[in-house]
């Protein structure tokens, strides 16, 4: 497995948190997503043989979010 944090744009309250977290979780080989809000921070725990930084990226950016 291996950890990720990726800088993530417009992430204000608990629905952000939810909705990006929530996205991340449903991508099959992310095992965790943990956003803190203050940071504007998202750290991921995967396996990368099953998903890479860029579906993840992706899946940020449907729900509305820029990723840096």
């Amino acid at each position: 497995m291996e950890k990720k944090t990726l800088d993530v744009q417009g992430m204000s309250c608990g629905h952000c948190k939810m909705s990006v977290e929530g996205a991340l979780k449903k991508l099959d080989g992310v095992s965790a997503a943990e956003v803190n809000l203050e940071a504007g921070k998202v750290d991921v725990t995967f396996d990368e043989s099953k998903v890479n930084v860029d579906a993840m990226k992706d899946a940020i950016e449907e729900q509305g979010y820029d990723v840096a």
